[in-house]
């Protein structure tokens, strides 16, 4: 038969009702149970002395199919999806085969006592050929449904043809593996042509057709059967595990996805089959630190809680790890009406499918309106405030200096004074390694941030920013910042421009050979922050430990590699990729610091540090502030610069001011 009719005769199966369907299996049980009957008295007898067993035992052959299709019906044969037809299937199967064959045995036994003798051992024949039959039949149709018949998905020699479809290997022999595999059968997209696991008891084994190689024999599984990528079926291993695993792959021509986490497979979150590129978290190889449940619920369960820049990427993370703590109210504060749509309509899915009692509320506004937060927090009576409403983009706000002084420093400011208007317990700074001893305007204007909570959180009764009746207000409010380094996948971040630089067959850019950078996933970094926002006393700078710092040109290399493609240098010419070098943007240096002198204390969480920092005094502070402020209104940039160098200790900005309209000014005289 051809391909084009087995497809045909397949989607006419599978397009059959289920009323269809079964009376097909049902009628075909009672062929194949009277087939086993006849083949037992053949065996049993001989061909020689071979006679008609139908006519003589006629009764026998009545009372097989009467006793066992209701058994097989009472056992669910009947209900199981051929496509899917697995170990339990057959269990259930030799379950009913075997009763029905007993009571079988008790009918003959009773009738030949009565009227005619039938040989024992046929019983026993009957029972062993309906196995056989049965069950055989059923996995026949289920590798026909699955359209993997002798087509190269099992290892039969010189059936290893080109159909077109993609050549996998599978790293991982367990459980998630098999998953995988019968996932890949069925999709008929890729074609899983081997195994690889570092179990020694399974090497050179056959499972589910596939055969098993060590990763040692990596090379030779690629010859073998023209693998062109690989899977990692490795759900439970560690990060440290896999980044081993990936470093042992990186040297191969192989493209390495891996499929998604137990977790997320049990939660419904993703399916077996949704494949997805090897998460660069893996190559850091850091196993995240359990989280310490007291200290991620302290400002949170059954609380009001604020997040500002909450559709950000790392207030959006914030917002999903807060609602599964058990908050009274969360309110979403951003300035962006898509963002705020974005996390909303993603938080309100969430709740409906966990059954969570919070209350949601999207709020459009800015940062830098101080009486308009001050309302929402009076309002609803917040207890705390997770400020993460920044910009952050480096050499965009280097172009856009007042901007930036306006959203990190005064929306910072504003939101902390509203916060302590309105007696909000807890106040938490989302801070950046970028604040320690800065050379751009971002990082300097996240350390003034800084020395705003500090000295706030420093006077018992302190005067208000702007209010002209000079009144004191009473300070209740726990300020405390957490400064951590880039994560992984936000907004601006190398790692996704390198996805898109390698869809696109590249170049992939890197500013310079030597620049390094901390990274961390955002669910971690949340997690952090809000285990360190429970930990402050008042004042207080907590630096996450982020581990050792990566150099990006490597990780180019890496995502490269793990692509499936070579990196084309002038040692390697006919690469696939190449990887520029752009030059150092404006205010951007080779690394990043997290801290500003040595003088650091561990805390009860061992990922989570407390930084003694210099600070300003707030009244110092409080004209300072005016005079900056009066420099943004009259767009002097040396002034403003000059300023930021004053206030911010270590402040060395490399270059010329490269703000647009600055440039502009200067070109026009």
């Amino acid at each position: 038969m051809s391909d084009a009719n087995k497809d045909r005769l397949r989607q006419f199966l599978v397009n059959l009702s289920r009323r269809q369907k079964r009376l097909i299996q049902v009628c075909t049980d009672m062929l194949l149970i009277w087939l086993a009957l006849w083949l037992s008295f053949i065996v049993r007898l001989g061909i020689d002395e071979m006679y008609n067993p139908i006519l003589e035992h006629t009764w026998l052959f009545l009372a097989a199919p009467v006793v066992a299709v209701p058994l097989f019906i009472r056992f669910g044969m009947y209900r199981a999806v051929m496509r899917y037809f697995g170990n339990d299937a057959l269990i259930t199967i030799i379950k009913a085969v075997t009763l029905s064959s007993l009571i079988l045995a008790v009918v003959v036994y009773w009738y030949s006592n009565h009227k005619v003798v039938v040989p024992r051992s046929i019983i026993f024949n009957y029972w062993w050929l309906s196995l056989v039959i049965i069950g055989g039949l059923r996995l026949v149709m289920r590798q026909f449904f699955l359209g993997d018949w002798f087509t190269g998905n099992h290892q039969i020699p010189f059936t290893n043809r080109d159909d077109g479809q993609i050549k996998v290997a599978i790293y991982g022999a367990g459980t998630a593996g098999n998953q995988l595999l019968a996932a890949l059968r069925m999709g008929r997209v890729m074609r899983p042509v081997a195994f690889i696991d570092d179990d020694g008891d399974l090497a050179n084994r056959v499972i589910s057709g596939l055969q098993v190689y060590k990763p040692k024999h990596l090379q030779q599984m690629i010859k073998e059967t023209g693998a062109q990528e690989i899977l990692l079926a490795l759900p439970r291993a560690s990060r440290a595990r896999r980044k081993e695993i990936l470093a042992f792959l990186e040297p191969y021509p192989l493209h390495v996805r891996s499929v998604p986490a137990f977790a997320d497979l049990a939660s419904g979150r993703v399916k077996v089959d949704d494949i997805q590129d090897v998460d660069i978290a893996d190559l850091l190889g850091r196993d995240p630190v359990p989280a310490q449940d007291e200290l991620l619920e302290r400002c949170i369960k059954k609380q009001t809680v604020l997040v500002t820049g909450a559709g950000g990427s790392i207030g959006s993370e914030l917002c999903r790890q807060i609602i599964g703590l058990g908050p009274k109210t969360l309110l979403l504060f951003d300035h962006s009406e898509f963002n705020l749509y974005s996390i909303l309509s993603e938080l309100e899915r969430h709740a409906a499918r966990e059954s969570l009692s919070v209350r949601l509320l999207p709020i459009l506004g800015s940062v830098r309106n101080q009486q308009h937060l001050a309302d929402i927090m009076s309002t609803w009576r917040v207890d705390t405030v997770y400020h993460a409403a920044a910009y952050k983009h480096v050499p965009m706000v280097e172009h856009n200096m007042g901007e930036g002084v306006l959203n990190n420093v005064f929306g910072t400011l504003c939101t902390a004074q509203a916060a302590l208007q309105s007696g909000v317990a807890n106040f938490v700074l989302i801070s950046t390694d970028k604040a320690v001893r800065p050379t751009n305007v971002m990082g300097s204007t996240k350390r003034l941030s800084e020395l705003i909570l500090q000295a706030l959180s420093r006077e018992a009764a302190p005067v208000m920013y702007g209010d002209s009746g000079k009144i004191s207000r009473v300070n209740k409010t726990r300020f405390t910042m957490v400064r951590f380094g880039n994560v992984l996948g936000s907004s601006g971040s190398v790692i996704p421009l390198f996805h898109q630089q390698i869809k696109a067959g590249g170049p992939l850019t890197v500013t310079h050979p030597k620049i390094t950078r901390y990274f961390m996933t955002i669910p971690e970094a949340a997690q952090l922050v809000l285990q360190a926002g429970a930990m402050g006393q008042g004042g207080d700078v907590f630096v996450l430990d982020m581990g050792e710092p990566v150099k990006i040109v490597e990780l180019a290399e890496k995502m490269i590699h793990l692509s499936g493609l070579s990196v084309r240098s002038p040692g390697n010419p006919t690469g696939d990729i190449a990887i520029e070098f752009s030059g150092l943007r404006p205010g951007e240096k080779l690394y990043e610091e997290l801290l500003i002198g040595d003088d650091v204390s561990p805390t009860v969480h061992p990922m989570i540090m407390t930084a003694k920092e210099d600070f300003l005094a707030w009244d110092v502070l409080r004209e300072r502030l005016a005079a900056l402020l009066k420099a943004v209104a009259e767009d002097d940039f040396s002034r403003i610069r000059h300023l930021l160098r004053e206030l911010v200790s270590g402040y060395s900005p490399e270059g010329d001011i490269v703000d647009w309209l600055y440039l502009q000014q200067h070109q026009d005289r």
